[in-house]
């Protein structure tokens, strides 16, 4: 496997799918003897979107060199002095806000030393904004539903799935008897009132809490005993502290047309908390053996009802949703990840 300078576009020690996917493999690409160096986006230009908040301080390989297009749908200068040498490949990791424009502008100079690799995070044809996709020498994509809906009409598109973070081994011993479920991050207030509905019905039965911790300081604006509301931007170390001290981790997420898959699941399923979360199209390309997903997936109140009671009480279960998660975890790893972004190399 050759050794490679990359160069890599994207999103950079940021909260949200893109930045992650990037330090996932960027890193594994250091580890497995290449060099890197990052060109993300200006803070100013970043922050403006509200899923994108800075979560360290960045690394000496980091470049923060262009801007993204506003919501307003303004900006996405490059400076393209800071770009331009040689590398062996140039990734860019793909996505709505991204100025696609002033990448096609460049990228004749990029090709004249490196292969060009597109990962797409958009979630339709409309948001891949470029005039022509044959200009990279490669296209990765996550599943077969981005070939299928989005680049029906292309030849040169590989499937490399979205990278997880490794197992980290729960810490079996917890302080208390009482049932922790946990949701974290910055979805909007509506997409938690499923679980809290349900686990409002659920007291009845059981001695539980609902710990939420958000990034935003936005409440939800309900004050109730049982529900542990905390306004933290936590650390990769921290967010495994909180899934390890818990039962169930209740993801929310809403409704999209588009083809999209969920970041925060690659993020949290290595901790082996089960994993409870609505059947949107975030995880409609899940692989189940024998009815069973790596994460839990329910479809209205009394689903979800129905499957975390089963969560509890039927031990049988919950082993075999941690094992498929185990399994999917270890199937997808940021390192085989990596091994194969390597490989493609190879063969560009």
């Amino acid at each position: 496997m050759g050794k490679y300078k990359i160069a890599i576009l994207s999103r950079w020690n940021a909260t949200c799918g893109v930045s992650m996917h990037a330090e996932l493999i960027g890193r594994e690409f250091v580890k497995l003897g290449n060099e890197i160096v990052v060109f993300a986006p200006t803070l100013e230009s970043a922050n403006k979107w509200w899923h994108h908040l800075p979560i360290k301080d960045d690394e000496d390989f980091v470049v923060r060199c262009y801007e993204e297009i506003s919501p307003e749908g303004k900006g996405g200068k490059i400076q393209t002095e800071k770009i331009l040498d040689n590398y062996d490949i140039f990734i860019i990791e793909s996505y709505s806000s991204i100025p696609h424009s002033e990448i096609e502008r460049i990228l004749p100079k990029i090709k004249k030393s490196a292969k060009t690799v597109l990962v797409v995070h958009e979630g339709s044809r409309k948001q891949l904004k470029y005039s022509n996709l044959d200009m990279f020498d490669a296209i990765v994509v996550f599943d077969e539903r981005y070939k299928r809906e989005i680049l029906y009409d292309h030849e040169n598109v590989h499937i490399i799935p979205y990278p997880c973070h490794p197992i980290r081994r729960r810490n079996e011993t917890k302080a208390s008897d009482e049932l922790v479920f946990f949701s974290f991050g910055r979805q909007p207030i509506r997409e938690y009132s499923d679980y809290i509905a349900v686990l409002k019905d659920l007291r009845n039965k059981y001695d539980l809490i609902y710990r939420i911790v958000r990034s935003d300081n936005k409440s939800l604006g309900i004050s109730e005993s049982w529900i542990d509301h905390r306004f933290e931007r936590v650390s990769l170390e921290k967010l495994y502290d909180y899934l390890y001290s818990s039962n169930v981790h209740l993801l929310p997420k809403g409704e999209t047309s588009y083809v999209v898959v969920s970041s925060t699941l690659c993020q949290c399923l290595g901790s082996l908390c089960p994993v409870v979360a609505p059947a949107t199209r975030h995880f409609e390309a899940l692989p189940e053996k024998d009815g069973i997903k790596p994460a839990v997936l329910y479809n209205d109140r009394s689903d979800l009802k129905a499957k975390i009671e089963r969560l509890i009480e039927d031990d049988g279960y919950r082993t075999s949703v941690i094992r498929m998660a185990e399994e999917y975890v270890n199937e997808n790893s940021s390192e085989i990840v990596a091994k194969k972004f390597m490989k493609l190399f190879n063969e560009l």
